[in-house]
């Protein structure tokens, strides 16, 4: 159960935060404050069913980082170094890509500058992140079986005849 949650969270986290990536009308303030409490609902719940040590609250980190992107000031330098160490499940190119995107819904917003948008990419420019911008939604963890021992010895087992098994011996 924790690894189909952990699953069904990555696959949440890959769609939002590509349709944040590629729509202009989502990037924005008010939608970084909806993400967060939408979020925080799905962690509650996980807390709630017991979940919380599934990982599937992790997978959702990318997008918890983008919706705290669109809330942060994006004034000064100060405001880039908080950015920059906040968003650390973030590529550069997201980062950035984010910030392009950053549409103002009233007066009392502005557009990020460019400026501003130079001066992170100048101060990740050490981060080695992979050149892919969205994620795979289709990636799929690997499923783990505990391994459970029977009870059960191999030399009390009788195989009927009927299953003409007689190639196996026992020994």
């Amino acid at each position: 159960i924790q690894q189909v949650f952990k699953q069904l969270f990555y696959m949440i986290n890959a769609i939002a935060l590509n349709n944040l990536l590629l729509r202009k009308d989502v990037c924005s303030w008010s939608t970084g404050m909806q993400l967060r409490f939408n979020i925080s609902q799905l962690e509650e719940w996980l807390h709630g069913k017991n979940l919380q040590q599934s990982g599937a609250a992790q997978t959702l980190e990318p997008l918890i980082q983008a919706a705290q992107l669109l809330q942060l000031k994006k004034k000064t330098s100060e405001d880039a170094e908080a950015i920059c160490s906040l968003c650390t499940s973030l590529t550069t190119q997201q980062i950035v890509k984010i910030l392009n995107l950053y549409t103002p819904v009233n007066e009392f917003e502005e557009r990020v500058t460019v400026a501003f948008i130079r001066n992170i990419q100048k101060q990740l420019q050490e981060r080695n992140d992979p050149p892919q911008l969205l994620l795979d939604f289709k990636h799929m963890f690997p499923v783990l079986f505990p391994f459970n021992p029977s009870a059960i010895t191999m030399d009390s087992i009788h195989l009927p005849a009927s299953l003409n098994l007689d190639f196996l011996n026992k020994v």
